[in-house]
């Protein structure tokens, strides 16, 4: 946690101006409200299809007597709006885009649309207006078929759905723009990102909240495939940690890479519903008996998934401090402060 304690040292001594792009979403409003907190002047960017004003609520409540918060409304689908929100920006932290493995199986046209032409929109504001660092949402899908465990970097398979194609070209997007224009990038792939604000709702929630909601409601969850599908679980704070690293590392060594962004375990679902349940049960009793369903395996998924962070440990300063329990506990913590739907 050095490393990133020295980099909230410096940002609050010398303020910049951010662009967050996904504001209203999950992880984007969790980034803007650290800056925030941190004092610095941050734009927002959102067309709400997966985002939501609520988050943004929050947001004003942080900025109060800290940092500076201007949203702008637009889509990364739209160069123009992408060129109105770099403007004056000097760091962005790229975080629109349509996640979901099942949602790209369904609908690759619109996953394209917004994941690749988004991207390159936002790459081609950014160097047009001279933006200082482009740090962008990479995604752990990129590996696809590759068996080895822990994922490391440089070792990747074939993907095995829309999604993971355009999270992948994204990588290849930003090493062209570094080495054609000199846009100095860094791409975090993500490992299965959770925490307080996330969406239980709709067809595409991930499996934490979806659970959550669920269990907080006294309805049974089902498990796809038997249970022993496993996943390295990162909890919010510690990917603002990553953001924040990435986009004010000083090391020439550092930028223009593509890190591991995760804890560096792994948990299976059966392992996590449990956990989640018994996090639940002091305060709703009723859950102690009740047991997952199981269904059939989801296509496009990998059986198992767990990050080498030791490139993000060795060039960032990466040193996540939430591992999955204690996040599950503070998630937790949230979904039973939030009003009965």
């Amino acid at each position: 946690m050095e490393a990133f304690k020295a980099a909230e040292s410096r940002l609050k001594t010398t303020p910049a101006r951010w662009l967050v792009t996904g504001a209203a979403g999950f992880i984007g409003s969790h980034l803007v409200e650290q800056l925030l907190r941190l004092g610095q002047r941050v734009v927002g960017l959102d067309n709400f299809s997966t985002g939501h004003r609520h988050n943004l609520d929050a947001l004003q409540a942080a900025s109060a007597g800290s940092g500076e918060f201007t949203f702008i409304e637009g889509d990364i689908r739209s160069l123009d709006d992408c060129r109105r929100a770099v403007a004056g920006v000097d760091y962005i932290l790229h975080e629109a885009a349509l996640g979901s493995v099942p949602r790209s199986l369904e609908d690759p046209l619109l996953t394209n649309a917004v994941n690749i032409d988004g991207f390159v929109n936002m790459l081609v504001a950014a160097r047009d207006a001279g933006v200082r660092r482009f740090v962008y949402a990479a995604s752990s899908s990129t590996y696809g078929d590759h068996p080895g465990l822990p994922k490391v970097e440089d070792e990747i398979g074939k993907p095995l759905s829309p999604y993971a194609v355009t999270k992948y070209v994204n990588e290849l997007y930003a090493d062209v723009f570094q080495r054609a224009y000199g846009l100095d990038c860094v791409g975090l792939r993500y490992f299965n990102v959770f925490g307080p604000r996330q969406d239980p709702q709709g067809a595409y929630a991930a499996v934490i909240p979806r659970w959550f909601g669920e269990l907080v409601a006294g309805r049974s969850c089902q498990i796809n495939g038997d249970g022993e599908t496993s996943r390295d679980f990162c909890y919010i704070d510690n990917v603002v940690q990553a953001n924040l690293l990435a986009a004010t590392a000083t090391d020439p060594a550092a930028l223009n890479q593509v890190y591991n962004i995760a804890f560096g375990g792994r948990t299976t679902l059966n392992e996590l519903y449990y956990g989640i349940r018994d996090l639940l049960v002091p305060g709703r009793p009723g859950l102690a008996a009740l047991e997952p369903v199981y269904g059939a395996f989801r296509e496009g998924d990998v059986r198992h998934s767990q990050a080498d962070i030791g490139k993000a440990a060795r060039l960032l300063g990466y040193a996540p401090e939430y591992d999955v329990h204690e996040g599950l506990g503070c998630t937790a913590a949230w979904f039973l402060s939030q009003p009965a739907a």
